[in-house]
């Protein structure tokens, strides 16, 4: 889940962290009243200081998408499906945005963008 966090990106990585955990919430891979890692555990996991995993974890609870219960550890809430939706929605949306300004900054037109999205996926337009 925690592959891609790039300490060197301009985004910090408590926002990364976040950002990969509402991505397992909203498709599922991190199913309702699912823990999470400890503050410490991941902090190790990750190589990073352990208040950069409590922000993350502070930010998903103000945004409903997990409740911190003291001394017993993080846990996945419970979505309503149009949240869980809108969230995906929202995820597919910033990666596209994220390929499209990667492939501009590599010189890539959006024509081959758009060919080479379709022979990945399979597509083929009349």
């Amino acid at each position: 889940m925690f592959h891609d966090i790039d300490a060197r990106s301009p985004i910090p990585l408590y926002v990364q962290i976040a950002e990969r955990i509402r991505l397992a919430i909203a498709t599922g891979t991190l199913g309702s009243a699912a823990p999470l890692p400890s503050v410490r555990q991941l902090a190790a996991e990750l190589r990073v200081n352990p208040a950069t995993i409590t922000q993350a974890y502070r930010d998903l609870e103000a945004q409903g998408f997990v409740e911190i219960r003291h001394g017993a550890g993080t846990f996945v809430r419970e979505l309503a499906p149009g949240r869980r939706a809108r969230e995906r929605s929202q995820q597919a949306s910033a990666l596209v945005r994220k390929l499209v300004a990667d492939a501009r900054r590599s010189g890539v037109s959006l024509a081959e963008l758009h060919r080479a999205l379709e022979a990945e996926l399979g597509v083929k337009t009349p």
